[in-house]
This record gives C-alpha cells, sequence and structure tokens, in this order.
C-alpha cells in the first residue's frame, strides 16, 4: 500500500483496496478478540513528524475493545517516517499536498473522508486502555450529545514537568471535569482524545482554525447550537507530556493565548449559557488573580510585611491532595502521586507565568498568537 497524496481541490473516496482490515498487534495475543461488526465509527489521527510515536497509538487503537470501521492516519507532509510506519500497520494513510500548519487544518482534510456517523480525533501520541473506547462511546446514548471526551494522564511520569502534569491532571479532571459535566458542561473536550457526531462536526464547519485553542473553541461551538458535550472519566487515554521546560513553555502558550482568544471571540454568546458563563468567569478570574499572587503579590507581602504570608503558596494543599488521592488511590498509584506533588507547585510558577504573558498579548497589547507548535 503506498501513501496517498491528494489534491484539495479534487478529493474522492479511497478505494477499498487501501482501507485494509486492522492489524492485530502481537503483543494482545492473550486478550479476547476486538469486536468486529460495524461501528460506525472512524478514527482521526493527524501526524506530523510523530514517528517515535505514531506505531504505539495506531496499535492501541487496534487493540480497542470497540474496534473503528476505519482509522486514518492524517500524515501532514512529515520529514521522517511517520507516514511508512502508519502504513506498515494497515491504516488508510493520507498524506495532505503540503503542511496544513496546523492540527485543526490536519483534521479537516481528513473530515472530508468520513463517511460513519461518528468522528474520534486523536493526537499521534496517545495510547489508551483497552476499553477506552467502548466507554467513551456510551456518552451519545444521549441523542443530544454531540461531543465526549476521556480522562486524561501523562503516559511517561519521569521527569519534575511530566510530575507536575500527572498530579495537575489528577486534580482537574479528578475534580473540575466531574463538576462541569455534572452540569453538562465541560469546559472543553480535549483534542488528544474526543468523539463527535459527524453531522455535528459539519454543521460547524469542522474543527476551527480561528484560534490555537480549536477543542475549546470547537466545544464551545456545541454549547451555541443547544447541544450537549459529556465528559466519560472511565475512558482514559495516556498522551506523551512535554518532558522539558523547552517543549513545555510551548504547550502553556499555546494553552494560555489559545485560552483568551476563545474567551475574546465567544464571550457575548457565553453570557447566555447558563453554566459556562460562571466557569469562564471563575476560570478568568483565578488565572489572573492566582497568577499575580504567586508571582508578585505574596513574595512583595512577605518582604515588606510578613514573612508569614509565605504559607500562602501551601494553604491549598489539603484541597489539592484530597481528589489527587482520592484518583490515585483508584489507580493504586498513591505513592507516585505524593511523590509527584513537589511537581506540581513548581509547575504552577510557570504557568502563572504564561497566563500573564498570554494576558499581556491577548488582551492588553493584541500581539496574538497565531503559530500552532505542539508541546514536543
Amino acid at each position: 500500500m503506498s501513501t496517498i497524496a491528494l489534491s484539495p481541490t479534487s478529493l474522492k473516496p479511497l478505494p477499498s483496496a487501501l482501507k485494509q482490515a486492522p492489524l492485530r498487534p502481537a503483543t494482545d495475543t492473550r486478550q479476547p478478540p476486538p469486536t468486529r461488526e460495524n461501528t460506525g465509527l472512524t478514527v482521526l489521527i493527524p501526524a506530523y513528524n510523530e514517528a517515535a510515536s505514531i506505531a504505539d497509538t495506531v496499535r492501541s487503537v487496534q487493540a480497542q475493545s470497540m474496534q473503528a470501521d476505519d482509522i486514518i492516519v492524517i500524515d501532514d507532509c512529515s520529514t521522517d517516517d511517520t507516514g511508512a510506519i502508519a502504513q506498515s500497520l494497515g491504516v488508510t494513510v493520507l498524506r495532505t499536498p503540503k503542511n496544513c500548519g496546523c492540527k485543526a487544518n490536519a483534521l479537516n482534510y481528513g473530515l472530508r473522508f468520513v463517511d460513519s456517523e461518528f468522528a474520534l480525533a486523536i493526537d499521534a501520541d496517545t495510547t489508551f486502555d483497552q476499553k477506552s473506547f467502548e466507554r467513551l462511546m456510551t456518552a451519545f446514548d444521549d441523542p443530544n450529545v454531540a461531543a465526549a471526551c476521556g480522562f486524561v494522564l501523562p503516559r511517561n511520569v519521569n521527569t519534575i514537568w511530566e510530575r507536575g502534569r500527572y498530579v495537575e491532571y489528577l486534580f482537574a479532571f479528578g475534580l473540575y471535569k466531574p463538576m462541569q459535566d455534572y452540569y453538562e458542561r465541560p469546559l472543553l473536550a480535549s483534542g488528544c482524545f474526543s468523539a463527535y457526531r459527524t453531522e455535528d462536526l459539519r454543521a460547524v464547519g469542522g474543527w476551527p482554525t480561528r484560534t490555537v485553542a480549536e477543542d475549546m473553541d470547537l466545544t464551545w461551538m456545541m454549547y451555541m447550537r443547544g447541544r450537549k458535550v459529556r465528559f466519560v472519566p472511565e475512558a482514559v487515554c495516556y498522551p506523551i507530556e512535554p518532558h522539558n521546560l523547552h517543549f513545555l513553555s510551548k504547550q502553556l502558550r499555546r494553552w494560555s493565548c489559545g485560552f483568551f482568544q476563545t474567551v475574546k471571540l465567544h464571550w457575548r454568546e457565553v453570557l447566555h449559557i447558563p453554566f459556562l458563563r460562571t466557569i469562564v468567569a471563575i476560570g478568568v478570574w483565578d488565572a489572573t488573580i492566582a497568577a499575580l499572587a504567586l508571582l508578585f503579590i505574596l513574595p512583595l507581602l512577605a518582604i515588606f510585611v510578613s514573612p508569614v504570608f509565605l504559607l500562602g503558596y501551601f494553604i491549598d494543599i489539603p484541597a489539592v491532595l484530597v481528589p489527587v488521592l482520592h484518583r490515585a488511590h483508584q489507580r493504586g498509584e498513591v505513592k507516585k502521586a505524593l511523590a509527584s506533588l513537589p511537581g506540581f507547585f513548581v509547575l504552577r510558577f510557570v504557568n502563572a507565568w504564561f497566563v500573564l504573558v498570554a494576558i499581556w498579548r491577548e488582551v492588553i497589547t493584541g500581539n496574538r498568537l497565531a503559530t500552532f507548535e505542539k508541546g514536543h
């Protein structure tokens, strides 16, 4: 099978010969055979220079208890062996005529070839629990649900930055996300692992490209159409998170700027959506005040008033520990969570800095971030 290079102006359905049956990984020979009936699900995997991780991702998709009808890797003009590796695993490979410039454009390129009821978008560095797809898709039993997302945890937890992210995800997906889901208003369906009704995707024009936070922008667009988005904590995925400050900085710059870009774009509509307006307002307030407090207010108070104000850095430890250790206990990872806690507090300072940078760029100066850079 050869890689497919297509002109964006003359797209035709792929020949059936190019859609090979998924290969089952040798490491999964002791598992029950996956379901083979038509599931109405297509998996889209945008990939640019992901040769180091694409095989693990594809094999993890192929090993799911709920098999996709088609797995499409969108090779966005990679300069490494991403496309060839994906080909060797028997999936459909689309090579874009030129680099799309961002993940959203690559996904939209692949969306043209989706003829199933559901489309599931995942990152090319992400693996899954074996029943993650099956669990995620239960959200669509409700016909009003347009999108669903799962629980995210770092695949590697070694460096201080990965450890900080591990605790951050346990906290956010263990506390905030279930609260948001209770009101059927998750702040965003995470871009690394989310499923959509194809008709809802096409109704909004696919993934938006006007911000660098396409997943958040798309989620809010669904709400504005009166559709639901759900969070399924039992559906777990494991992306590769930035392992050093250089790559972490790229990711945090995009996340922070993308959040404020989305708020500026949608704030009028958000005002009319109950609960979403509340969590967005809290998010803006908390991000701004917390960043100022961490980086400036507490140090100045400690210097000019009393060192006792330094306790402010640790006052919320119990509030963080309870949900983190609860989730860690469920996973049998309490020791890992405790050992990773210092990384979480270090990561806080870095997060705070990039929030302030984003406010300066996106709100004050208008020097908006337009370049999509992945965190590794």
